[in-house]
């Protein structure tokens, strides 16, 4: 599959926030993110992994986008479709591209619009923010919701590569019993998973949990230890890998020898509970109708927490399949459903898969699993 998307995509997405500024009185958005930045630029890079250097893009209500960032990424940046390329030799404590920033923005005449919704942050210090502020003279304010609306959204080349890495996850979920027997520790199965998912053609693995315990695990987010597995014990394995700047998002359970009947009726709760998912997810529901549908199966009150959530450009972004989140599906939404279910104190096992809304039923991206659960 080709990387990135070719220029007009990009053009698309910044045309209809424009069009969506210019309504709302905005006269630029500064975005400050990786995802942010990416969505308008497809700017790709794991330099962000140091907190040491901000990066910003200036979204005009017209005209091209204007990137202001440190001269080392400079290079790459070319490499995108963005012409207008503004730089300073960061870090510079003292000037750490403020000025630069400052005059790109009072070329737009502001006022200038930020994302302040869930799930946003600011990434610059605060004290440069303050410096801006004063420097540029401008009024900031809320985007609107402009940018989380319209990453809510995907395309068809969006969710073309959602579903490639999904692809490469189920290839390497299929491998499992390659790395994953009894007597093997639990951290070297992580280990080897993340070598699986690379050489299925992941790009990277930023995210990986899971768990295993006799009938169950105790949580799914702790680190692995060296504990080793042993016959009678669930595996869970749940992964975030990243396939040119998409994610996938969904786990699998493995038994070590013959399932127990205990967890055999979870699975298949699990599974029954995903298929409600599935059939509530429809566009014009709420993302709490769907949550109502599986939790009506695996017995989770509101303090099960999300059954599911947005998926895209980032691991979980935008909705939750929660009980307080009205918010309504629409066609091109990308989710997880993510029901969970408690065993015996101290256990659970839980299940994901990944689909798209569409007009009718939804779009499987995941190859959904059985009601047997795999034995190792």
């Amino acid at each position: 599959m080709t990387r990135g998307f070719a220029r007009a995509e990009y053009e698309a997405r910044v045309a209809a926030a424009q069009a969506r500024m210019d309504a709302t009185g905005l006269a630029a958005i500064l975005l400050t993110t990786e995802a942010d930045l990416r969505y308008f630029s497809g700017f790709l890079t794991r330099f962000w992994e140091s907190p040491s250097r901000p990066w910003f893009l200036v979204l005009p209500v017209s005209g091209a986008p204007r990137a202001v960032i440190p001269s080392i990424g400079a290079a790459l940046m070319a490499k995108t479709w963005i012409d207008d390329i503004r730089t300073w030799p960061a870090p510079a404590p003292q000037d750490d591209g403020i000025s630069l920033l400052a005059e790109a923005l009072r070329e737009t005449g502001g006022p200038v619009g930020l994302p302040m919704g869930r799930e946003s942050h600011l990434r610059m210090p605060l004290d440069d923010f303050a410096l801006l502020k004063e420097a540029s003279g401008l009024h900031f304010t809320d985007d609107r919701g402009i940018v989380r609306d319209l990453r809510a959204i995907k395309s068809e080349a969006e969710i073309a590569k959602i579903a490639e890495t999904c692809a490469i996850a189920g290839r390497a979920f299929d491998r499992v019993p390659e790395i994953a027997r009894p007597g093997a520790p639990l951290s070297r199965v992580f280990r080897d998973f993340q070598r699986l998912l690379l050489e299925e053609g992941a790009d990277w693995v930023p995210y990986l949990a899971g768990g295993a315990g006799p009938g169950g695990y105790g949580d799914v987010i702790s680190p692995a230890t060296d504990a080793p597995l042993a016959s009678g014990d669930v595996l869970m394995l749940d992964t975030g890998a990243v396939r040119d700047g998409y994610f996938c998002d969904y786990d699998r359970n493995f038994a070590l020898g013959a399932v127990g009947a205990e967890a055999r009726d979870a699975h298949l709760r699990l599974i029954e509970a995903t298929a409600a998912g599935e059939a509530a997810a429809r566009p014009g529901a709420r993302a709490c109708d769907v949550y109502d549908s599986m939790a009506k199966i695996t017995g989770g009150g509101e303090g099960a927490g999300r059954l599911g959530h947005g998926l895209g450009m980032q691991l979980t972004e935008g909705l939750s399949l929660m009980a307080g989140d009205d918010t309504v599906l629409r066609e091109g939404m990308v989710i997880t459903l993510e029901p969970g279910v408690a065993l015996g104190p101290g256990r659970i096992m839980v299940h994901e898969e990944n689909i798209v809304i569409r007009k009718g039923a939804p779009e499987r991206l995941t190859r959904f699993a059985g009601s047997e659960m795999v034995e190792l």
